[in-house]
């Protein structure tokens, strides 16, 4: 009986949420002549703060995160970024490598990041040789739940996950911000709550599970307009953005329960579940959907 209350309840968040949607979709995405990133991309990983059992931390959270990342690459999913081409017609790219991650738990930029905090992060890592400079590298921080960054927009409704593209220990980098969501809930991971209570994630580590979602946002973007030149539509949305909260319906078999209760619509390597946002499929018809 629970599994099939919290069935029904989420067939109505299903519906909600695409119909929420209606208003964002109805527009094209405009190439505007920048990059976009092609061949591989290596993607490494600074999880910054305090990660341990406890409040703040969610232990579970970073094995969620790099299993995520070790496996999206040259999905379906991330196929639909090849309809993104550059000026010479050569497409955004698929293939995503998981290349490492480091912990850096010495709260050395504080506790309230800017974009400056968040290139120091990443060149201290690169400074200290913990991680490479690597001129094909995404670089993701990601923040523990005393963290907070007004300046990237993080838990501020409506606000985007942070990618950027700067100058970063001598060299220009891709990098991408997000912030822990138990620092606010029903803004960062509003896909697991209903009626006010948290629903069961995939992976029972409502941050990993929420972050995997928020990233896979954040990825989408990055790969298809890198310099804030590239794809976005006349409103200023970016791919991933007109896919927020769209996640499928339970109806149409484009998400399922996982053995938990929780909702998945993407089952990635050996036993990966997740429940991450629909991506803006750039065809003729434009729509939000889990591939091409």
């Amino acid at each position: 009986m629970k599994t099939l209350l919290t069935l029904i309840t989420i067939c109505a968040l299903a519906v909600t949420s695409v119909s929420a949607q209606t208003a964002k979709t109805t527009s094209k995405m405009v190439y505007h002549g920048g990059p976009v990133l092609t061949g591989v991309q290596d993607l490494y990983v600074i999880m910054y703060g305090d990660w341990s059992a406890g409040f703040p931390g969610d232990p579970q959270a970073p094995l969620v995160i790099t299993d995520f990342l070790s496996t999206i690459g040259n999905t379906p999913y991330m196929w639909i970024n090849l309809s993104y081409p550059d000026a010479s017609g050569k497409p955004a790219t698929s293939a995503l490598v998981y290349a490492g991650s480091v912990f850096d738990r010495s709260y050395s930029h504080g506790t309230e990041l800017t974009d400056a905090d968040i290139q120091g992060i990443i060149a201290d890592q690169i400074s200290n040789s913990s991680l490479p400079q690597d001129p094909i590298g995404i670089y993701i921080v990601i923040a523990s739940a005393d963290i907070s960054s007004n300046a990237t927009g993080f838990c501020i409704p409506g606000e985007p996950p942070y990618h950027a593209r700067g100058l970063v220990a001598g060299g220009w980098t891709q990098y991408i911000f997000l912030g822990n969501p138990n620092r606010c809930p029903t803004i960062a991971g509003p896909q697991f709550f209903a009626n006010g209570q948290r629903l069961p994630t995939p992976h029972d580590s409502y941050a990993g599970d929420t972050i995997a979602s928020n990233l896979a946002h954040a990825l989408n973007a990055t790969l298809t307009n890198p310099h804030g030149n590239g794809w976005f539509d006349r409103s200023g949305l970016e791919n991933a953005d007109k896919c927020v909260d769209a996640f499928g319906q339970p109806s149409f078999g484009q998400t399922y329960l996982t053995s938990n209760g929780a909702r998945a619509n993407i089952h990635l390597g050996s036993a990966g579940e997740y429940l991450i946002q629909q991506n803006w499929v750039n065809d003729r018809k434009g729509r939000c959907a889990m591939s091409p």
